[in-house]
């Protein structure tokens, strides 16, 4: 929940929606498990997001993914798009960050070393916990800019990894509204591989963004809250434009 930084939530929030954030299964304060024990994939946290919207009694909303958030929002779109009014996919795949495709690069190894390398904390101690976390996150960020060190570890909260494939044979059939907004210099997750992701979504745009890495830093907010926001509006006008021909009445909302 807290990796959607509250000035983000509230920019995006204030025009004529709301958001909805909340922590993953094993992250911040949901249902966690023993390491190596966690018993659930891709389809419970897509279930789990559902089961958010149920709660607050929303039929629909618009999907807002980040990474394995981009996954979960891939899967409802093909499974339940009646649940999904349009999407926004950041720093996503259409396969997963971890499973080799032949025509897509994944994370060298090189790279990947460099978090395998960090040695865990004693989380029980807060200057620990967030020394690793800002240490985590350093591999994700661009390498042509300065990383922010403060502002990093003033947000950061842990993010569960999924080494989980998604459908990419089925992203064809997906007619939910879709814009894909992925970094030029990601190397967690290729950026070709968000290429290929806005080519095999039918009607998807991309929005690439220069000098960024697998992050949402605050310089990039200006490009980013309101390509999202677009993205809605364009979408709620042609949403309404069809409820009024057929005379069914429609809601919507955002979901980050």
């Amino acid at each position: 929940m807290l990796f959607w930084d509250e000035e983000f939530c509230s920019r995006l929030a204030a025009g004529p929606h709301f958001v909805i954030r909340y922590d993953f299964r094993g992250t911040g304060r949901s249902t966690t498990y023993k390491p190596g024990t966690a018993p659930y994939t891709l389809r419970d946290f897509a279930d789990d997001a559902l089961g958010v919207l149920d709660t607050f009694g929303l039929r629909k909303a618009h999907f807002v993914g980040f990474s394995l958030g981009g996954g979960v929002g891939q899967l409802i779109a093909i499974e339940g798009p009646e649940r999904i009014a349009a999407m926004t996919v950041i720093s996503t795949s259409p396969v997963g960050a971890y499973r080799d495709e032949p025509d897509l690069p994944s994370i060298s190894e090189e790279h990947l070393s460099k978090f395998v390398g960090l040695v865990p904390p004693n989380w029980s101690n807060r200057e620990e916990a967030v020394s690793f976390l800002v240490q985590h996150a350093k591999p994700c960020a661009s390498g042509s800019q300065d990383f922010d060190d403060a502002g990093e570890a003033a947000r950061v909260s842990c993010v569960a990894i999924a080494y989980t494939r998604w459908a990419r044979e089925r992203l064809g059939g997906i007619k939910t509204p879709t814009l894909v907004i992925h970094g030029d210099e990601d190397c967690v997750i290729p950026y070709p591989q968000g290429v290929a992701l806005s080519k095999e979504i039918p009607g998807a745009k991309l929005l690439t963004m220069k000098q960024t890495g697998h992050e949402l830093p605050r310089r990039i907010w200006d490009t980013i809250i309101p390509a999202v926001e677009a993205h809605e509006k364009d979408n709620m006008i042609e949403s309404w434009s069809k409820s009024y021909r057929s005379a069914i009445p429609n809601c919507f909302t955002t979901f980050v």
